[in-house]
């Protein structure tokens, strides 16, 4: 296309940094303040370790990034469409330079000559041509971004609905971008899109193709037949980004040679559009949107965080309930045992609140046992039968080892299997229960202690974690 003439550039200019002076004010706006706090305290709540970090360095960046929105007062405006549909010479004719180009320039940030206009390129993936973004600074801090995205037929399938989803759940306003009637794979990714709940733009390109009756039936089958329940009249609108022009040149001879040229682009319409919508729901769309796709990137990044919190909890739990077994089974004193049992317990449910960011003292912790053991109700006496009956006799195996010189030794060993068996199911059992506790924010919910208790020891395998105990313990403490 022509480069626009220094008056065109400087009105196209004018218009758009106005409109994102306009978008300054944001940040008088009680509101928009509101979102700013709230996406701060969010991030500040994450509170991650390096190691939680590791696997979500992604969704952090996009964190970063939304402050970043919020606090420079960024609107994003993303055109989607087919290849071939003219979404770059859609947005050139809106910039008023030809700034979407293609060349050599991944990840690399170039700055357009002549221009306030910075360009950048965006990787997606090895087998995904890049995201194109343009920026216009302005007044203060303020900016608009245009962000031109791959054809969607340069994608497959998932991976294309994947894309479609990802990009649009970053961006304030959608321009889909068509040449013509709706194809089928156009179709799938509007409806697509349209689950983002994002304010879109249906922008029927290239009308400077077709003759005005035919073009006016195939306006009239996409607003009437085509796209009713997805696109509103009002949502549709008519763009040439680069429309075709015969000129007429007069030769020395006489004679009158045409030529096709480009001709100025006819966006207009499209322009009003955008500038429409963003002057009536701009505040909306920069706090509501952020706000939004925050609350997902946080999601996201928390459930990592639980995940590693829980294979370490799962770590605790299970060296805590080897340690107990271990000592219970070579202790034959039952007192002891008891005592010593307590101070594993006690210390693993410290472990786990200082894991889950809610730590406690030792009465404290000390208590949430006490509450556990009343949760476990009858499940506890009739184990500690079972563990002063088999004290009892472990210890009289063990007197006898010394006067019989270790002949006693050989039934001595089932019976502290068994008894360090059942104190290490215990503690697994208080572990999970604990786990459980704080991972709910150190409530036992509506239904109580004992709800959560007996749902939790319905879900053990007590014959597979006391065969595990077993075997490990056996190699612990046999020679």
């Amino acid at each position: 296309m022509p480069a626009a003439d220094p008056a065109t550039w400087e009105a196209v200019e004018q218009e758009l940094g106005d409109l994102v002076v306009d978008f300054q004010d944001l940040n008088d706006d009680l509101n928009y303040r509101r979102a700013q706090a709230a996406l701060g305290s969010l991030v500040q709540r994450l509170n991650l370790t390096p190691r939680e970090q590791a696997g979500v360095e992604d969704a952090l960046q996009n964190l970063r990034g939304l402050i970043d929105k919020l606090e420079n007062t960024v609107v994003h405006i993303a055109a989607f469409g087919l290849v071939g549909r003219g979404k770059s010479s859609l947005l050139n004719a809106l910039l008023g330079q030809e700034v979407f180009t293609t060349g050599p320039t991944h990840g690399v940030t170039q700055v357009v000559e002549g221009s306030h206009w910075q360009v950048s390129q965006d990787s997606l993936g090895e087998d995904t041509p890049d995201l194109l973004r343009v920026s216009l600074k302005s007044l203060g801090q303020s900016r608009i971004e245009l962000i031109d995205t791959p054809g969607l037929d340069e994608v497959d399938g998932e991976d294309r609905a994947a894309l479609a989803r990802r990009i649009a759940e970053q961006v304030d306003l959608i321009l889909f971008v068509i040449a013509g009637d709706i194809t089928r794979v156009e179709y799938e990714a509007l409806q697509a899109l349209r689950q983002a709940s994002k304010p879109m733009l249906l922008v029927f390109n290239k009308i400077d193709q077709y003759p005005e009756a035919d073009r006016q039936i195939l306006y009239e089958t996409l607003r009437d037949r085509r796209l009713q329940d997805l696109i509103s009249p009002d949502e549709i609108v008519m763009a040439a980004a680069s429309p075709l022009a015969v000129q007429a040149t007069p030769q020395p001879d006489g004679t009158v040679a045409y030529q096709t040229v480009r001709a100025q682009p006819q966006v207009d319409d499209l322009k009003l559009k955008i500038l429409d919508i963003l002057h009536r729901e701009g505040k909306a769309l920069v706090a509501l949107n952020t706000l939004m796709y925050a609350e997902g990137v946080s999601a996201e990044i928390l459930a990592r965080k639980k995940q590693i919190c829980d294979r370490i909890a799962d770590d605790t739990i299970w060296n805590a309930t080897l340690i107990k077994a271990v000592a219970v089974a070579l202790n034959p004193v039952t007192v002891a045992d008891l005592v010593g049992g307590t101070v594993v317990d006690v210390m693993l449910i410290l472990n786990l609140s200082r894991l889950y960011g809610l730590p406690m003292t030792r009465p404290a912790a000390l208590k949430l046992l006490q509450q556990i053991a009343l949760g476990l109700g009858g499940i506890t006496i009739s184990e500690l039968v079972i563990t002063l009956g088999l004290s009892s006799l472990k210890g009289v195996l063990g007197v006898s080892a010394i006067a019989t010189g270790g002949l006693s030794l050989a039934p001595y060993v089932p019976v502290a299997l068994a008894q360090g068996g059942v104190a290490g199911l215990a503690t697994y059992g208080i572990g999970q229960i604990t786990k459980t506790y704080l991972t709910n924010g150190a409530t036992w919910g509506p239904e109580g202690p004992r709800a959560v208790i007996t749902e939790i020891l319905d879900g053990l395998d007590e014959d597979s974690i006391l065969n595990r105990i077993k075997d490990e313990l056996r190699a612990k403490i046999t020679p």
